[in-house]
């Protein structure tokens, strides 16, 4: 027991930062939310009416969907795109999707190499790249969900106002859904350059997202220090 929570700790540790940042954003959320009714004279709502509702799964979604956005950019420009001297990236002249023999592909397997890397084919070709196809399906997941959760909202506002309904592509091309959205993607653009740049010169002793501390500047992540 003691090595299996060993082995998984990082995944566990940020699982459980994950639900604990959650629920504390829903308790604020909710706190927000009757605080603002009460300054309208209007009833207070249930938490699980709040956590249920079009504006809650809004403001999660849209987190999210920058989130996964910013990882599938990420992994697919560091198949090309290289920074010498950083960690994240692979050294000058390694920019391709590599052989079937330096990816341990189809013949090329090891007796420890995954099912579908090891049938070669589509099975492997799908394996490839199931990294990518998984966080944009996700991305794309998450962003439908805060388009329409954010046109119910909207036409809530709306229909306080006196305003008429707008459709769903009305809302995803209107400018405040483009100003939530971009708010939330330049910020992750922003964290994932300055990580890049920062790891060439910046270490962090016996962190895998960093060189080793005397390793040279021009050291990139799969060269020897």
């Amino acid at each position: 027991m003691r090595r299996a929570i060993r082995d998984q700790g990082l995944s566990t540790a940020f699982l459980v930062i994950f639900v604990a940042a959650l629920v504390g954003q829903s308790f604020a959320g909710f706190a927000a939310t009757n605080e603002e009714l009460a300054g309208h004279g209007l009833p207070p709502v249930a938490y699980w009416d709040f956590v249920s509702s079009s504006s809650f799964l809004v403001d999660v979604a849209e987190n999210w969907q920058s989130e996964f956005l910013q990882f599938f950019l990420f992994v697919a420009a560091t198949i090309w795109l290289v920074q010498r001297g950083s960690p994240e990236s692979k050294r000058p002249g390694d920019e391709s999707v590599g052989s079937d023999e330096a990816q341990s592909v189809g013949d090329h397997a090891r007796p420890g190499s995954p099912a579908w890397a090891r049938r070669g084919g589509w099975a492997s070709s799908v394996y490839s790249n199931s990294l990518l196809m998984v966080m944009g399906a996700l991305f794309v997941s998450s962003w439908l969900a805060q388009s329409l959760g954010g046109t119910v909202v909207a036409n809530e506002e709306n229909a306080e106002h006196g305003a008429p309904p707008e459709t769903w592509l009305q809302y995803v091309t209107s400018p405040d859904f483009w100003n939530r959205t971009l708010q939330n993607w330049q910020s992750e653009f922003l964290a994932v350059g300055a990580m890049i740049v920062f790891s060439i010169f910046l270490r962090q002793r016996g962190s895998s997202e960093s060189k080793p501390v005397g390793a040279p500047h021009t050291t990139s992540a799969e060269e020897p220090a």
